[in-house]
C-alpha cells in the first residue's frame, strides 16, 4: 500500500507530461490545417495551394499528428493505470473506447488532408476541382463532425471518472462537461472551436503535474 501511494505522484506526473505534449502538438496541427486548408469564403484555391506556403504548413501538420496520437495513447494508458481497480467499468469503457476512436478519426482526417497534398504533387499542375473539393471537405468532415464528437465523449467520461474517484476537483470536472457540450453542439458549425479540446487537455495536464508535486511533498513529509 505504501509503495502504491509513493507511485501515485509519479503516475500523475507522467500523465500530465504526456497530456501537455499531446495538447500542444494537436493544437499546432489544427492551427496549421486551418491555415493551409481554410473553409468557406476564405478557402484557398487549388492553384493558390500550389503557389503558396500552404503545402509546407500542411506537411508540418501531417508530421505532427502521429506524434500527437502517440502521446495521447500514452496519456490514456497512464490515466487508466492511475485509476486502477477503483474505476467505474461502464464509464471507463466509454472513456477508453472514445479515446481510441478519437485518435483513429484524427488519423483519418490527416490521411484525407494528405490526399489533398498528394493530388497537387506533380509540379506545375493544378488538381481537378472535384478532387480538390472532395479531399478538403472530407478532411474537415472527419475533424469537425466525428473527431470532435469523440473528443466530447472522452472529455465527458474522463470528467465523470475524475469526479467520482476524487482525482479531479469539481471545477475541472464541470469545465470538462462544458467542453464536451461545446464539442458536441458547437464545434461543427463554428470554425476553430475544436481548439477547445487541446486547451482543456492542457489545463487538465497542468493540474495533474501540480497535483503530483503536492502529493510528492506530502509523501516526503510523512517519510
Amino acid at each position: 500500500m505504501q509503495e502504491q501511494a509513493q507511485r501515485m505522484p509519479e503516475t500523475r506526473r507522467a500523465a500530465g507530461l504526456a497530456g501537455v505534449v499531446f495538447a500542444l502538438l494537436l493544437a499546432a496541427a489544427i492551427v496549421l490545417v486551418r491555415l493551409s486548408l481554410p473553409e468557406g469564403a476564405k478557402a484557398v484555391t487549388a492553384q493558390g495551394f500550389i503557389d503558396s506556403g500552404h503545402r509546407d504548413a500542411l506537411r508540418t501538420a501531417l508530421a505532427l499528428v502521429p506524434f500527437a496520437g502517440v502521446f495521447f495513447l500514452w496519456f490514456v494508458g497512464v490515466v487508466r493505470a492511475h485509476i486502477g481497480t477503483g474505476e467505474d467499468k461502464f464509464v471507463s469503457t466509454v472513456f477508453l473506447g472514445s479515446g481510441l476512436v478519437f485518435i483513429a478519426t484524427m488519423f483519418g482526417a490527416a490521411a484525407a488532408a494528405g490526399a489533398v497534398l498528394a493530388v497537387t504533387h506533380p509540379a506545375g499542375t493544378t488538381p481537378a476541382l472535384p478532387s480538390w473539393d472532395f479531399g478538403r471537405h472530407f478532411a474537415y468532415t472527419l475533424m469537425t463532425e466525428y473527431a470532435t464528437r469523440m473528443a466530447a465523449v472522452f472529455a465527458c467520461s474522463l470528467s465523470l471518472l475524475g469526479h467520482r474517484l476524487g482525482i479531479l476537483p469539481r471545477w475541472l470536472s464541470v469545465l470538462g462537461l462544458l467542453t464536451a457540450l461545446t464539442l458536441l453542439f458547437v464545434a461543427s458549425s463554428v470554425p476553430w472551436a475544436e481548439l477547445i479540446f487541446p486547451a482543456w487537455s492542457l489545463l487538465l495536464s497542468v493540474h495533474l503535474i501540480l497535483a503530483s508535486g503536492r502529493a510528492r511533498s506530502r509523501t516526503a513529509a510523512h517519510t
